[in-house]
């Protein structure tokens, strides 16, 4: 299929029970449209699926037609343009059962980690999520899903227990470690390239409060902020998890004062333990700058969008990683001439970030995945947000500096979920090893030989 109007029948569509849309419709942009604006959707057709019985209707019929299918819940990683084929829009699929006895949580396809929060917390649980609770829990777990907390308990999918899946010959699954390990296993870290997830069941933490927050200053102390905190990153405990930013935070009301508007460095700290210990432990940071803001606090695990500020509304973004194998002086050097006050306060990145790794995060899963970041002690991360052209082309130069800057001090791979927009073949290996990327490559070409499943973070079927 090259253009809409070769579009095959969508007559088998009509047994969808949620919304079956087409371009130019009055449900469209609703149906297409994802968080990250800078990933603009026209496929040629899109549903909005209620249930499992929709997907694999869709599913079946994109076989039947050969159309490729792009899957999105929250459009949170949206790095990619589905300019053709069908959408399927998991959002209205919501619920989340919580069985506290188990301490697990079942999770329907476009659950947002909010919903789970919700769910969770009269219990006194919480899931491993991300910086963003308005993201999804599906596509962040399908690619092996980095906690705020991951230092203390490791990846997000090392955590789940079962999933339920349509795989593209529109057959629904259920995948756990003794029905069907291989597809159990590609779906941890191997992102959505072998079905269509509809559900997963995963464990629930005890962790009803934590100490956590921001620790600002002005960015002119960035360096020694930065280097106290590199030194003090290797001596403290694995529960201990931060990460250290330079932020250039534009003039908005969403912005609390005094930090809108500003150019800062910050480290980011969450402590699942003691208040009084996290407090001790922190005293180094709060001693070594002039603290302009500091956030840190006792806090409702629900409640965690505090510590990183994440934006709540959707805007156009450009994401990118890399995994460092250390953080030496040089490297300190090389991301503060490409991020630092030497490269000004009108530099065209949002925030660029260095994330302590190591703890729970290096220790294998106790059911193997295919999580590839196990190796890593720090993480690089930057996001520019780029409202207009020239805007984004001095976002894509800068991210391109600061990442050629920092190569000789990487692993050589990213992690899949903020890889950015993939190029081609060898780009897209770089979310793993070349080993696990050949692994994907068969059980594609077992689950997914015609590669319908194409847009996003793809591999190839061997």
């Amino acid at each position: 299929m090259t253009a809409p109007h070769h579009m095959p029948d969508l007559f088998a569509l009509s047994e969808i029970n949620g919304p079956v849309v087409r371009p130019g419709e009055r449900a469209y942009a609703d149906e297409v449209t994802g968080f990250n604006l800078a990933a603009l959707h026209t496929p040629d057709v899109a549903i909005g699926a209620t249930g499992p019985d929709d997907i694999v209707t869709a599913m079946r019929w994109a076989g039947a037609t050969r159309t490729p299918v792009a899957v999105q819940a929250t459009g949170h990683g949206a790095n990619f343009p589905i300019e053709h084929g069908l959408l399927i829009n998991t959002s209205r699929m919501t619920d989340v059962h919580v069985d506290p006895a188990a301490r697990t949580a079942t999770i329907a396809a476009g659950a947002k980690w909010s919903h789970v929060m919700a769910a969770a917390a009269p219990h006194g649980l919480a899931g491993l999520c991300g910086t963003s609770t308005d993201a999804g829990v599906i596509g962040y777990v399908l690619g092996g899903g980095l906690p705020v907390l991951g230092r203390a308990y490791g990846y997000a999918a090392d955590l789940v227990r079962s999933f339920q899946v349509v795989t593209p010959d529109g057959h629904l699954r259920e995948s756990d470690p003794r029905h069907e390990p291989e597809l159990f296993w590609a779906l941890r870290g191997g992102k959505g390239n072998v079905g269509v997830v509809t559900s997963l069941v995963t464990e629930l933490l005890p962790l009803p409060r934590l100490y956590g927050g921001g620790i600002h200053c002005p960015a002119d102390h960035a360096e020694t902020l930065l280097r106290t905190w590199a030194d003090w990153t290797r001596t403290v405990p694995d529960e201990m998890c931060s990460m250290f930013s330079v932020l250039r935070l534009p003039p908005i009301p969403q912005i609390p004062e005094p930090l809108r508007g500003g150019f800062w460095a910050r480290v980011a700290i969450a402590w699942p333990g003691e208040a009084a210990e996290g407090e001790a432990l922190i005293a180094p940071l709060r001693a070594c700058v002039p603290v302009a803001v500091d956030t840190v606090e006792v806090m409702d695990h629900a409640a965690l969008d505090r510590i990183h500020m994440e934006p709540q509304d959707p805007l156009p973004a450009r994401e990118c990683c890399m995994l460092l194998r250390d953080l030496p002086s040089g490297a300190i050097d090389a991301f503060l001439e490409q991020v630092g006050p030497a490269a000004g306060a009108e530099h065209p990145l949002l925030v660029a970030s260095l994330r302590h790794m190591g703890g729970a995060l290096s220790r294998p899963s106790a059911v193997e995945d295919a999580v590839c970041a196990r190796d890593a002690r720090y993480f690089m991360e930057s996001v520019g947000i780029m409202p207009a052209p020239p805007v984004a082309e001095a976002v894509e130069q800068a991210t391109r500096r600061l990442y050629g800057a920092m190569t000789p001090y990487g692993t050589g791979r990213t992690m899949v979920n903020i890889h950015g927009t993939p190029g081609d073949e060898q780009d897209r290996a770089r979310a793993w090893t070349p080993e696990v990327y050949e692994r994907l490559r068969h059980d594609k070409a077992v689950y997914d030989p015609e590669n319908l499943l194409r847009y996003g973070h793809a591999v190839t079927p061997a």
